[in-house]
């Protein structure tokens, strides 16, 4: 019995799994949201 690949199946599966690669990347170079407290910089400015 011969096997034959799909290879539409084959490039489209290469397909999505790369661009979940490229999301994640995209989502990781982001900056981190960091914590500011507000109320520290107001005092600052009213000296």
């Amino acid at each position: 019995m011969a096997v034959t690949r799909l290879k539409r199946k084959d490039r489209r599966n290469k397909a999505v799994a790369n661009n979940k690669v490229a999301t994640i990347k995209r989502l990781k170079q982001t900056p981190e949201i960091k914590l500011i407290d507000i109320e520290a910089i107001k005092a600052s400015f009213v000296k």
